[in-house]
């Protein structure tokens, strides 16, 4: 197991470097130049000139490449070009904010998609069936921002029972959980159905049965146990895709966090603060995919059998 934790996490440094450089050229391909949001009215061209070099922007690419990546491995994020703040800080800021919203919404999916999915399996083609399917459904095809939106509408304006903005209480967090959550919950709650479905079928469950074990403890101890295999894949995936997921709920909501930083910046052309947003929501995504690999091997012995 450790062999196969080793080799993993080799892969990281490799899928970093290329992601850095991904980023560095992608944002600087971008139209647009942050130094027309420093420059005052009346300003000369040395001015510019001036900020430019300032900035380190004069320089040619690769080496602004290589003097950034030197400072961001180092821990310095550099300096935001127009809130004038180390980026460090900025995003330890907004990380927990972002963060908050994710472990929620990733309760959201696993625990309403485990529970449909399950639902769903021991009330094969039945009304509860069709009904927790098309709730599934409805959750991997309507838009985020829409949902939210709608979920706005009625909870928050109508109803009155939820802020519609803000990230000062539990009750700010509701409904942007629940936004981001559901398209993981339909995602989770069909493929938890197919697995328990195939498990039914499997000689282990009628031996089970023959020795008398209800069938609650069947389905929940044993059939499920055993169909987690998928579902702890998507575990993994989707830890980093909800992070990533946040930034347009957190404009919908008006909420603090990585995405509304990301776009902020990106709307000003602060490259400093892009970069090091971009590449925390990649990592994330990565990460997540990585935490599943180690969890699909402790549950699967035959995948890190391959490395001995």
């Amino acid at each position: 197991m450790w062999i196969y934790i080793l080799r993993r996490t080799l892969l990281l440094i490799p899928i970093f470097f290329i992601i850095s450089l991904v980023v560095f050229s992608l944002i600087h391909l971008v139209p647009g130049d942050p130094i027309d949001s420093l420059l005052i009215p009346g300003s000369t061209a040395q001015d510019r000139v001036e900020l430019t070099k300032a900035y380190g922007l004069d320089k040619p690419l690769p080496v602004q490449y290589g003097l950034w990546l030197q400072k961001f491995i180092t821990g310095d994020m550099g300096q935001s070009i127009i809130e004038k703040q180390p980026v460090k800080d900025m995003i330890l800021y907004n990380m927990p904010f972002t963060i908050r919203l994710g472990v929620a919404s990733l309760f959201v999916s696993f625990f309403l998609g485990i529970t449909l999915g399950i639902i769903s399996s021991v009330a094969k083609n039945t009304f509860i069936d069709y009904i927790s399917m098309i709730i599934a459904l409805l959750g991997v095809t309507v838009p985020a921002f829409w949902l939210g939106l709608i979920l706005m509408l009625i909870f928050s304006v109508m109803l009155g029972w939820f802020p519609v903005s803000g990230s000062g209480s539990l009750k700010t967090l509701f409904l942007p959980a629940i936004t981001v959550g559901m398209g993981g919950a339909g995602l989770v709650a069909r493929i938890t159905r197919v697995s328990m479905l195939e498990m039914y079928n499997k000689e282990f469950v009628l031996l089970l049965y023959a020795k008398g074990l209800s069938r609650a403890t069947i389905v929940i101890k044993h059939i499920f146990r055993n169909a987690l295999m998928p579902v702890i894949t998507i575990f993994g995936l989707r830890l980093g895709w909800i992070l990533g997921g946040t930034v347009t709920i957190e404009i919908v909501f008006s909420r603090p966090g990585i995405g509304s930083m990301l776009l902020s910046a990106l709307y000003r052309r602060d490259y400093p603060v892009v970069q090091a947003s971009l590449i925390f929501l990649t990592m994330a995504v990565i990460i997540g995919a990585f935490m599943a690999d180690l969890m699909y091997a402790y549950a699967d012995p035959r995948v890190r059998d391959v490395y001995k």
